[in-house]
């Protein structure tokens, strides 16, 4: 369980973002640091929540108090807080397909909002992200697993000022490389094979896209990322279901 502790330093930099403090309005928290390491023990080894340790307290009240800052947006708001200084030198983007486990399937009128759809192996979820030179995520975004990678493209860069934007040829499309060269970046992504007239690219610069690569292989550490099987959180990430 060691693993899922957060170290002092990290707790410095979050818990003055998180609601409950004494010098809050309303009820003060019992102990935040407690219940954020509770959800990130349930992130890394993608337990159900009735298996978390009683250590952390009972699993429904940490749920719960989950549940409601993921609906007031706490958890986004941390996100944005603690990814606000980005190396953008380079600025990749990329996509990654997330089944849905079958006790985690949405009716058909609810299937938008879960971010849920039919891809070529059931159900699924799609994450598309935007990382920053150093592989840290800048912006995530869930769709339904069937959505188009580039689809998301121009929502992922969008207000975001990089020098060079990284992505492979499925995002090779007129429209997006007009959003990257009006955002004053320069597109650095290879031609698809029926592009009548290749664009030249940078190969060197281009070597760095494995860092997005190398992002979603973190993630995949985070089983509850991996193998969801309850509801995901819609278009605005939850963190996990």
């Amino acid at each position: 369980m060691c693993r899922q502790v957060l170290r002092d330093d990290q707790w410095e930099r979050l818990k003055n973002l998180l609601p409950g403090k004494a010098s809050d309005c309303g009820v003060t928290a019992k102990d935040n640091r407690l219940f954020v390491e509770a959800v990130q023990w349930i992130a890394r080894t993608g337990a159900q929540w009735r298996d978390l340790p009683t250590s952390f307290g009972h699993w429904h009240r940490v749920y719960v108090r989950y549940n409601r800052w993921s609906h007031k947006g706490v958890w986004t708001r941390i996100f944005d807080a603690v990814s606000d200084d980005p190396e953008l030198k380079y600025l990749m983007v990329d996509g990654s397909i997330v089944r849905v486990h079958q006790h985690g399937a949405s009716k058909k009128t609810e299937r938008d909002e879960q971010a849920q759809g039919k891809s070529g192996g059931g159900l699924s979820t799609k994450i598309h992200a935007a990382v920053d030179a150093l592989g840290n995520p800048v912006r995530l975004m869930l769709t339904a697993g069937q959505a188009s990678e580039y689809g998301q493209a121009d929502n992922l860069i969008k207000d975001i000022e990089a020098g060079f934007v990284l992505a492979d040829k499925g995002y090779d499309s007129d429209g997006f490389v007009a959003s990257i060269c009006a955002g004053g970046a320069t597109p650095v992504i290879p031609s698809r094979k029926n592009r009548s007239t290749p664009r030249d690219y940078d190969k060197e610069v281009y070597k760095a896209r494995k860092l997005v690569e190398r992002f979603f292989q973190k993630l995949k550490h985070y089983r509850r990322q991996q193998a969801p099987d309850i509801r995901t959180g819609g278009p605005t990430p939850r963190i996990f279901p």
